[in-house]
């Protein structure tokens, strides 16, 4: 889970995997513009941004609670043992919608330990505890597997070899990695905290890659530049619950449940 920083009065914003996910779907659905070519193949693509994190439902729903918080464990501070083992079943539930997805989810989960494939400095491979490093091996060239086992099957195919080829491939993980990445930035942060970032390495198309630049320019509006989607402007959604921190003993999965699902709503302009 997403668990928002900490508002003035105590509460916090514990936003779902699948709902983070959503959002980056959402951002999906409504990419390309005549500056940045239109996504391919566009439903299958849609379809695995907005589930690129699947493999966390099963972890979302036991609702583990962070002994130091009271509250539910966020992102980063899951334990790793326990993020490890989503990195394999995100894939495995991609692929049983369709092969492309289960290629592209894969991507995901091997660059996340891997320097996002060279586009980012940080190894987390490297900050696992030697223990877990044989699992972690083990997981990561079962990804390595899948994805030349999906590839192969795939460019068999002349209406889907298109897909695999490495520019191709390359150019969507780049595009997921925007979305995952854009869709964090708006949920991280409290409404009116996000400050500015920066998004290296969005392919306008194949090999013609820019940054983009974020600005939040008050608590329900954020500046995008350049402006990479079709509509003038693009108000998404963060589904969530507002929670405080819970004694040790209470049972935070029915606390979880019984709280009401809120949103957050931010409109995206053009720079």
């Amino acid at each position: 889970m997403i668990v928002q920083d900490v508002a003035p009065d105590q509460t916090y914003f514990v936003i779902r995997m699948a709902d983070h996910t959503a959002v980056a779907g959402r951002l999906a659905q409504a990419f390309g513009n005549d500056r940045f070519g239109p996504l391919e193949p566009a439903g299958i693509f849609e379809n695995v941004v907005a589930n690129h994190d699947a493999g966390w439902a099963e972890l979302d729903a036991r609702v583990l609670q962070d002994p130091g918080t009271g509250l539910p464990y966020h992102l980063v501070n899951t334990p790793l043992g326990e993020m490890v083992r989503t990195s394999s079943k995100s894939p495995a539930a991609n692929e049983a919608v369709h092969p492309y997805a289960g290629i592209i989810s894969s991507m995901h989960s091997y660059g996340l330990y891997h320097g996002r494939y060279g586009l980012s400095d940080k190894l987390f491979i490297e900050l696992l505890p030697d223990e877990l490093l044989p699992f972690v091996t083990d997981m990561l060239d079962g990804e390595v597997a899948r994805q030349e086992r999906l590839k192969a099957q795939l460019a068999a195919d002349d209406t889907t070899a298109p897909w695999v080829t490495e520019d191709a491939l390359f150019r969507n993980y780049k595009l997921l990695q925007f979305f995952d990445t854009f869709a964090l930035y708006l949920q991280c942060d409290p409404p009116g905290s996000r400050g500015s970032s920066e998004f290296p390495n969005v392919p306008q198309r194949a090999g013609d890659d820019v940054t983009i630049s974020a600005t939040e320019t008050d608590a329900s509006t954020v500046r995008v530049t350049p402006w990479p989607f079709a509509d003038e402007s693009l108000t998404v959604a963060t589904s969530g619950r507002v929670m405080t921190p819970a004694e040790d003993d209470t049972d935070l999965v029915s606390v979880f449940e019984d709280t009401p699902v809120t949103q957050q709503e931010v409109t995206l302009v053009g720079g």
